[in-house]
């Protein structure tokens, strides 16, 4: 094969692959290219060559049967790879995990055992089960066994059935996924399909052209090297390399669908009858991103019927690496050999199957071709199909699925009020042993006292609150229920429901900004090419020049346009320069033109970014009409098309900042490499300029997000040259990536023609300043962590009005050396209420060398606004404030890159954005826009945390009280550890007669919602821990105190002849007093609160009726009984009435003040 015939004309209209640069003719033309003498490689490719040649040698085929050639020649050089041929083998059934989804956290014989150890290894349900075994030995038999039982038992079943019931529902739905029926394609000689078809039913299992079968197989008993068929909207059952697809090239559909885009039949001569190679997949349920992505099928295997692949068998090699969890890369090779009894490799092809012709992967010769695979060639499990049909070989199964390996069980969040409730229950326990211990030395340490000790610790374990973590998960249930029941932020999901409290406590916030404060919606707003510039305003223009250029190309200028007077040589030169960048964005991308349903077209793509740069070229006449693997076609100004040939794709990545196509013009031939990217990298790749770095400073000033376009025309002999380093690397099984990358950057990124800086603007979201500025007034510090530019970030900043007016902005960049950076803190120092912006690389040497000095400033300021920050500054940052504050740091963000951010974080929120859900799956709460944020935190937090503090307090109380009215009654008694409450008392005491009342504290509010928005100081008094704090722990200690010792002191002082009227006087004032302390409590009435209280005290008066052993019914009948209960309630609650009554008058709290407003 010679260059000439390398060098296309416009008539050879044969497309590649944008994948697979070692397809068919690729390969030809590379062997050819190597056995041609005349060829005139340079010095540098030599060594490329000799690396393709030696990676092709590795494929070649030896005498032996194929799979034992390929098994040995990979032991070594892929010892950790894993080899899998066509067909599913006995071996794989062992080797391999089976492919059961498994999201149950029991089985029938584990789940007792694992609820209690998870119940038990908590201190204080240990506690209390020791304190109810204690009672089987004689001499600290306190009571009935019922009364410590029963709290535990009651703590325990709450658990254990919700336990059941939501590992229940994981096997339901586990049970759904593993029974759902895939159909297996498979040579009908095979042992193991005329199992499998044995076993199915007769309509199910098909023979298909007399070779072949097609069995329905449930996804549980889907095993390596498996064929499978899936279907439209059909869920991928394990990890598959597309084989085939049919009908999927929804690109057909548009073009075929107008009759002004019709095309020529040349256009899609290169796409297979049926389907174009590609398909696309919803991966929601796997990353959380929206945009559908489009998968590519081996172009080997695309072109073969099922029943060829069905009979490949062991000739079908798949080399795929271990497996791994990243999502978006795969390395893999796929091999086809040809037939033992054909020397031409072409037994049991069908002429009439191929038009006549040999397709070319068939025509092998006595060698084997491989093809390399990537992550486009994958369907990962979970994902689904979204449009026509595909074949697919299983790689990965069970456990070792990508989808699996990626479901980690996140750290459990312990929120800030817990961690101070266990810290206070650690004090109650050392109230409850030193008052034991003091009665027992009170009485002298004599005789077994020891034994008191212990009877001691039993009678007063009440003090240890065993309902409290109940009542605190059952208050969580209720505020999560209440804030997705808001019809004002409606859409918000809690995730997480143990931290709804701490929504009310936080101090710093740290927030995203595209897609966060902005709408992630682009719009083109500036277009600059050196000398020219067009604004908003010039779209007309841009559009008339385009048009111009297109009808001067195509020789037929409109009237409207030749009557113009601007036909000079400048004029003809902008559009030129015009037409060059225009064709770039409508080439330079992954877009792809989906037809809905409806009949309309809409654009899917990987970014928001991307799309709007189509929809701006389609605006001023350039429209993307169809896409296929190998073609792009656009539709001119003047209805004329342009198809080119897609050579290669560069996707994007964060790492790069860029991505790239090859593209060849059909008509003419040429060949061009087109690249766009962040000024930051392009800066270093294009040609030399005097305009490029200012002109980003400029639109970054106004607020723009900005994008460098360049192109680099190609020679044949150059894109050969590219194509042979580019395809070596391709076939590596380690770090191929970094490979194929550095050949990219070595032979075409550098040197290149700038075309011209694009100017995108990301609107605001909704009501984001008057939320900013809410946050700000309670208090809360904003930090914006961004991936833009110092420039954008910070006209950001001004126009949400994160930055106050007129306070001063200090930005730092390019901080590299220690004087620099002692400068900068030492301004810090100086100027502590200015705003803060700092770049990427600032921040990292802050953060490696000035750690300490560098967070103690930066979290005095008020606003600090960090650019060019990467996932992982973004999580670091987050973790070192938390560190070093001690104090509730909330994140939010819509993205991928914001996940490691968000699960840093005390409190992560996420926003359901554009570019999918993978923030909002990941954090603690999810809401559809930031403004959500204000009413989330300054009244749904604000509320969670007063009530929860209160609930505990109160809780607290509860089994304070009646600890000390025991404790007043054995001292009294000589210090005898003899039960006051016994039985049904205990038990009833702390439920059915205090716990309606006290739990309804959940439903309490000091402030209406349209206050505690109104003055969002209120907010700033809780971020202080004042509402559960040591302060009010002692005056609930002493409240409790008071109040048991006036009970018990007042019910002896009232002693009747018998010993139970004591019982029964003290135990009613007791279950009085409770019910009148929590309507004191109350700031405003409820409906509920209402009906617990009434509730409870009918239940109470009910249940003495059924209680003689506990109440003498004609003493409880009488005037006496009454008026001594009234009497004692009256004492015990009457004086805090009054103390906090004259408390409130002379200091009353901020909220009474805003009340009365």
């Amino acid at each position: 094969m010679s260059h000439s015939t390398y060098r296309r004309g416009p008539n050879n209209s044969r497309a590649r692959s944008p994948i697979t640069a070692l397809n068919n003719e690729d390969a030809s033309e590379r062997e050819a290219f190597l056995d041609d003498p005349t060829a005139p490689p340079s010095a540098q490719a030599h060594d490329e060559i000799d690396s393709y040649e030696q990676v092709k040698r590795s494929a070649q085929p030896s005498p032996r049967p194929w799979s034992n050639m390929f098994r040995l020649r990979n032991r070594g050089a892929y010892q950790s790879n894993r080899t899998i041929s066509f067909g599913e083998t006995d071996s794989s059934r062992t080797r391999y995990p089976p492919n059961v989804v498994r999201n149950q956290k029991y089985n029938m014989v584990t789940f007792l055992p694992l609820v209690l150890y998870e119940q038990f290894k908590f201190f204080f349900n240990l506690y209390f089960l020791l304190v109810a075994l204690s009672q089987l030995i004689p001499a600290l038999k306190i009571g009935f066994l019922v009364t410590y039982i029963a709290p535990l038992s009651f703590v325990l079943c709450v658990t254990i059935g919700k336990e059941a019931i939501d590992d229940y529902e994981r096997y339901k739905r586990d049970r759904e996924s593993n029974s759902s029926p895939y159909t297996v394609i498979g040579s009908a000689s095979s042992p193991i399909m005329q199992a499998r078809a044995q076993h199915a039913s007769t309509n199910t299992a098909t023979v298909t052209h007399g070779s072949s079968i097609s069995v329905q197989v449930p996804s549980s008993k889907l095993r390596v090297g498996d064929l499978v068929v899936l279907h439209k909207n059909q869920r991928v059952p394990a990890d598959l390399i597309l084989l085939k697809t049919y009908d999927t090239d929804a690109s057909d559909d548009i073009v075929s669908s107008d009759p002004q885009f019709a095309l020529d039949e040349s256009t899609h001569q290169s796409t297979d009858a049926q389907g174009g190679g590609t398909c696309f997949v919803r991966t929601d349920q796997l990353d959380g991103e929206t945009d559908w992505k489009l998968r590519i099928a081996v172009p080997l295997t695309q072109h073969m019927q099922e029943d060829e692949l069905a009979q490949l068998g062991e000739r079908g090699v798949v080399v795929a690496g271990p497996p791994s969890k990243d999502l978006h890369t795969f390395f893999g090779t796929l091999t086809v050999h040809p037939r033992l009894d054909s020397p031409l490799g072409s037994a049991g092809w069908d002429a009439d199957n191929h038009d006549g012709q040999h397709p070319d992967h068939l025509a092998l010769g006595p060698q084997s071709k491989a093809v390399p695979l990537s992550a486009e060639n994958a369907l990962w499990a979970n994902t689904v199909l979204a449009a026509g049909r595909a074949v697919g070989i299983v790689v990965y199964t069970g456990r070792e699925t990508r989808s699996v390996m990626n479901t980690s069980h996140p750290q459990t969040k312990v929120g800030l009020l817990d961690l101070e409730i266990n810290g206070l229950s650690k004090i109650l326990c050392a109230v409850t042993f030193a008052l034991s211990v003091g009665l027992v030395a009170l009485n002298g340490f004599h005789g077994e006292w020891w034994i008191y000790v212990f009877r001691f610790l039993i009678l007063f374990s009440s003090i240890i609150p065993i309902s409290l973590r109940v009542n605190l998960d059952m208050g969580k249930t209720v505020y999560g229920r209440q804030i997705m029941a808001d019809k004002d932020i409606s859409g918000t999901i809690v995730r997480t429901s143990t931290i709804p409290e701490e929504l009310g406590r936080i101090e710093y916030l740290l927030t995203d900004k595209t897609g966060t404060l902005t709408k992630n919606e682009m719009e083109v707003k500036r277009l600059h090419m050196g000398t020219m510039t067009y604004g908003s305003d010039g779209m007309d223009e841009i559009r008339a020049q385009l048009e111009s250029t297109f009808a001067e190309t195509d020789k037929t200028l409109s009237p409207s346009l030749s009557s113009r007077p601007r036909t000079t040589r400048h004029w003809r030169d902008m559009g030129h320069r015009l037409h060059d960048l225009i064709v770039a964005l409508a080439l330079c991308h992954n877009v792809t033109p989906i037809m809905d349903e409806d009949g309309t077209v809409s654009y899917q793509a990987s970014s928001p970014d991307e799309v709007a740069l189509v929809r701006w070229t389609e605006s001023v006449g350039l429209t993307l009409i169809a896409r296929d693997q190998q073609t792009i076609t656009l539709q001119t100004p003047t209805h004329g098309t342009l198809i080119y040939e897609v050579l290669e794709i560069f996707p994007f990545t964060s790492e790069r900042k860029r991505m790239g196509i090859i593209v060849r013009e059909r008509v003419t031939g040429e060949v061009t490499f087109y690249l766009k990217g962040a000024d930051v990298v392009m800066s270093r790749i294009v040609s030399h300029n005097d305009w490029l770095d200012e002109e980003c400073g400029n639109m970054a000033r106004e607020g723009l997000r900005t994008l460098v376009i360049a192109r680099q025309r190609l020679s044949a002999e150059r894109l050969m040259m590219f194509e042979r380093a580019y395809g070596a690397a391709r076939l590596r099984m380690e770090q191929r990536d970094e490979h194929m990358a550095a050949v990219v950057s070595e032979q075409l990124e550098h040197n290149m023609e700038l075309l011209g800086l694009t100017g995108v603007e990301d609107k605001l979201q909704d009501d984001v300043r008057t939320t900013l500025e809410l946050l700000r007034n309670a208090s809360i510090k904003v930090w914006m962590l961004t991936g833009d530019k110092i420039e954008t970030a910070t006209c950001i900043a001004i126009s949400t009005k994160l930055v106050a007016r007129n306070q001063y902005i200090h930005q730092v960049s390019k901080v590299t050396t220690d004087d620099a950076a002692c400068d900068t803190l030492t301004f810090l120092r100086s100027k502590p209420d200015c705003c803060m912006v700092i770049d990427g690389d600032s921040l990292q040497f802050f953060l490696d060398n000035y750690r300490t000095a560098f967070v103690e400033l930066a979290t005095q300021l008020s606003v600090v606004v960090c650019c060019r920050c990467s996932p992982t500054q973004k999580a670091e940052v987050t973790r070192l404030i938390r560190e070093y504050t001690k104090r509730q740091v909330c994140c939010i963000g819509d993205g991928g890159n914001d996940v490691s951010m968000i699960q840093a974080a005390n409190v992560g929120i996420g926003i359901v954005g554009k570019e999918g859900k993978q923030a909002s799956l990941a954090a603690d709460f999810s809401i559809l826009q930031f403004s959500y944020l204000g009413k989330l935190l300054l009244w749904h937090g604000r509320n969670s945390y007063q009530r929860s503090a209160k609930l505990s307090q109160f809780v607290i109380h509860r089994g304070l009280i009646i600890s000390i009215m025991q404790a007043v009654f054995s001292s009294i008694f000589f210090f005898a550890p003899i039960a006051l409450y016994q039985g049904w008392l205990m038990v009833g005491y702390a439920t059915l007669y205090t716990m309606a009342p006290v739990f309804s504290l959940v439903l309490d509010r000091d402030v209406s919602e349209d206050i505690a928005m109104l003055y969002p100081e209120l907010y700033k008094d809780l971020t202080k821990g004042r509402k559960l704090s040591a302060k009010t722990f002692t005056t609930w200690l002493m409240i409790s105190v008071y109040q048991g010792g006036a009970i018990m002191i007042a019910s002896l002082l009232l002693f009747e002849t018998d010993f139970i009227n004591i019982v029964g006087i003290s135990f009613t004032a007791l279950v009085l007093n409770e019910l009148v302390m929590v309507a004191l409590e109350i700031t405003t009435w409820h409906i509920y609160m209402v009906i617990s209280e009434i509730c409870t005290l009918l239940i109470y008066c009910a249940s003495i009726l059924f209680l003689p052993e506990y109440f003498n019914l004609d003493f409880v009948l009488t005037y006496n009984f009454l008026w001594k209960t009234l009497i004692i309630v009256l004492v015990s609650s009457f004086p805090l009435y009054v103390i906090k009554a004259v408390h409130d008058r002379l200091s009353p709290p901020s909220y009474s003040k805003l009340s009365m407003t």
